[in-house]
């Protein structure tokens, strides 16, 4: 039964993996500053969530090979937009933007 049951433990990891993913993006365009993505990015991400969802519901017993297609799609259809949100966060941490790093001067 040992291979039956890793292949079991795969099949739960994907679906897991899936499921994360997508909440993790969907919470990441809701709450999303004003003016970093567009209405229909939003749409568009709300929509592919939404769908995968119901899809997950839908087919509880489905293999790991589709679950990993399904998160490899959604990845595929979200991800530029995910890039975009991402962007404006981008930069030294603890620093405004715009600001310079430290300067180092050498001294003999």
């Amino acid at each position: 039964y040992r291979g039956e049951d890793e292949k079991q433990r795969q099949k739960v990891v994907a679906r897991n993996q899936l499921e994360s993913y997508t909440f993790s993006v969907k919470q990441a365009v809701e709450e999303a500053a004003a003016g970093k993505l567009t209405d229909d990015d939003k749409k568009l991400v709300a929509d592919k969530c939404t769908a995968t969802l119901a899809w997950l519901d839908a087919n509880t017993l489905a293999e790991q090979e589709e679950f990993e297609s399904k998160l490899k799609d959604l990845q595929k259809d979200v991800g530029p937009i995910m890039v975009k949100l991402h962007q404006g966060t981008q930069g030294p941490q603890g620093a405004a933007p715009g600001a310079k790093g430290p300067t180092v001067e050498e001294v003999d």
